[in-house]
């Protein structure tokens, strides 16, 4: 089975990362330069020549569940995520100051050493091809095949899949016209319930 995971964001590699664990031969589509989404870092050069890098995205992630609560200790072990013990308030614009600050007990952390560094780590393991700067335009199912055919901004075929998750929203967002001038990629397509009980199948 080859499935097609379109965004790289954490969703989007964390799921990818998840299917290759099975054994499952997973393709992550990133129309960006790099994997992050909510979490990506831009990097500009100053003008004595040093490279200067921030995150754009989230500052920060906190942690309810669980489930993603073991995911987290996993990144924290392997170096990918650290604790951030730095002071939380709140600022007024007026006075140019921080007029409370809050206490509670809520860990929070951020991503080791940019809050990209996690989708990075995850798109870089066995089993998970990823492709940057590559948009899926268009999203089309083939009955006769049964098969999911993706298509470029040229209307080039891209690949093939048994299964496609679309971790990004714009794949079904007004967005995507604004951005490429074409329709949202699943705004007109048909879910067949057979290639919704493949993927059951395979995360049951």
């Amino acid at each position: 089975m080859r499935i097609a995971v379109i965004g790289a964001g954490v969703s989007g590699s964390v799921c990818a990362s998840s299917l290759a664990e099975k054994g499952i031969a997973v393709t992550v589509f990133e129309s960006a330069r790099g994997p992050g989404g909510r979490m990506s870092q831009r990097r500009e050069r100053a003008e004595d020549g040093k490279e200067l890098c921030f995150d754009h995205g989230a500052p920060c992630f906190t942690v309810k569940d669980p489930g993603v609560r073991d995911l987290v200790h996993k990144w924290e072990a392997a170096g990918l995520v650290a604790e951030w013990k730095g002071p939380f308030g709140t600022f007024d614009a007026a006075s140019g100051q921080f007029i409370s600050q809050l206490e509670d007990s809520t860990k929070r952390y951020v991503g080791v050493p940019g809050m990209n560094s996690i989708c990075k780590a995850i798109c870089s393991r066995p089993g998970v091809e990823a492709k940057f700067g590559v948009t899926v335009a268009k999203v089309e199912w083939s009955r006769e095949g049964g098969i999911w055919d993706l298509r470029g901004l040229q209307g080039e075929s891209i690949g093939h899949y048994d299964a496609v998750v679309a971790s990004d929203k714009n794949m079904a967002s007004s967005r995507f016209t604004a951005q490429t001038g074409l329709p949202p990629p699943l705004g007109a397509v048909h879910y067949q319930q057979r290639s919704v009980q493949k993927m059951t199948n395979v995360c049951g």
